[in-house]
């Protein structure tokens, strides 16, 4: 049995989303990112299908030009080489299920990006 904990230990940073790595399976990894209101992911894309919860608050989900409102308790699939984005309209904290194949340093390498600017 593994066990984590999405809101023990919760952090965010003051200048780009925080990127934590939660748990690591034989099959997935399970990442939490925090997100203060006004932070930003700017559009990129995985190589692999990814799943998104919402778990706390509210989050403009951008899909090929077309802006989805997410809010707790909300769940998105997405297929991967689709490109997407992310605004916290709200202090929030997201679970993202990444395939194994996946790296979570490609993720944290996009919050960087989106804090340079």
């Amino acid at each position: 049995m593994k066990y984590a904990s999405l809101i023990k230990e919760l952090e965010y940073n003051e200048n780009k989303p925080a990127v934590k790595v939660l748990m690591d399976t034989d099959t997935s990894r399970e990442i939490r990112i925090a997100m203060k209101k006004g932070q930003v992911m700017k559009e990129h894309s995985t190589p692999y299908p990814i799943v998104v919860e919402i778990f706390e608050g509210h989050i403009s989900f951008g899909v090929k030009g077309e802006i989805h409102e997410l809010k707790k308790g909300d769940l998105v699939y997405l297929e991967g080489a689709i490109p997407h984005d992310l605004k916290a309209e709200t202090d929030g904290t997201i679970r993202l299920s990444l395939s194994k194949s996946d790296t979570a340093e490609r993720v944290k390498g996009v919050a960087d990006s989106s804090a340079e600017s």
